[in-house]
């Protein structure tokens, strides 16, 4: 399926707790393309009213230089209710909906969230939803939930939550079968897949964390979440599209074009046979050029 029209084109998203003054000051300094604010596990049970106080100026805050202001809501229904009514503002651009459990799941929130941004007179579809499935029993349900509202722009697996419930460890390996079913779903819904196949939490290995990301976008990811800053410039590349790459992508379609025009279906291009799903490529490459 063509990627939607209205796709961000995110590489990186960083994690920032709600509650820490200290990373909030400096999160616009680290190049991501979207901060996510968080609500959930990096803020104690009793600090999450003090978080969902911080918002408006934590979003003004972490959005100075452009990034993308995100909020990671709490799962639970009396959490995420009030998380939502703190979060919506016209600074917040997607809310992290984390431990999805199916498509109707997805539509209870939209409407929860349609309230409140007709209240605030912001546009119907103003706040994109990013969904992460993190229980083996939703995973059944991935397809649906990618498609299951106009506000999901983007689907992915939590791996540390996700290898718990399946009692295994978060390696490329036990991990491989559902980032390739989270790539399949999204892509069959339009959207971006959100993810990679290794382990999310460790930065010790920055060699180790590189390779691991150029694996997962020749698996077909698009954008990945991080938790340390020194991640954010990894994904950028690795994620991102390189000069010599885009200048090679506008002469690839320059030539398909030229053979479509003389009516031709395939044409050799820099010492191999190119044709339309290699143009396509091309084009879904340029098209995430920032």
């Amino acid at each position: 399926m063509t990627p939607r029209a209205d796709l961000p084109t995110w590489r990186s998203l960083m994690f920032v707790p709600a509650t820490k003054p200290n990373f909030i000051a400096k999160a616009h300094t680290r190049g991501a393309d979207a901060i996510i604010l968080d609500l959930e596990d990096s803020v104690a049970p009793n600090e999450k009213e003090v978080a969902r106080r911080a918002l408006p100026e934590a979003a003004k805050t972490v959005s100075q230089a452009g990034a993308d202001v995100v909020v990671r809501v709490n799962r639970p229904m009396e959490m995420s209710v009030p998380d939502i009514a703190a979060a919506i503002m016209p600074g917040v651009r997607a809310l992290m909906l984390p431990k999805v459990m199916g498509p109707e799941h997805v539509k209870l929130l939209s409407e929860i969230v349609a309230v409140r941004e007709a209240a605030l007179g912001l546009k119907a579809g103003h706040t994109r939803f990013i969904a992460i499935v993190e229980t083996p029993e939703s995973l059944p349900s991935l397809g649906a939930i990618a498609s299951a509202d106009p506000r999901v722009v983007a689907l992915g697996v939590g791996a540390e939550d996700l290898s718990t419930e399946l009692g295994g460890a978060p390696t490329g390996d036990a991990l491989y079968v559902y980032a390739m079913m989270v790539v399949a779903a999204a892509r069959g819904a339009g959207i971006l897949p959100l993810g990679s196949v290794g382990r999310f939490a460790d930065f010790s290995d920055l060699e180790g964390y590189r390779e691991s990301l150029k694996r997962s976008r020749g698996l077909g990811f698009a954008c990945t979440a991080c938790i340390h800053p020194l991640h954010v410039p990894i994904i950028n590349e690795e994620y991102g599209v390189n000069a010599a790459d885009a200048d090679r992508a506008r002469r690839l379609l320059a030539a398909f074009d030229e053979a479509v025009k003389a009516g031709q279906g395939a044409v050799a291009f820099e010492g191999a046979m190119i044709d339309l799903p290699v143009a396509e490529r091309a084009r879904r490459l340029l098209a995430r050029v920032r």
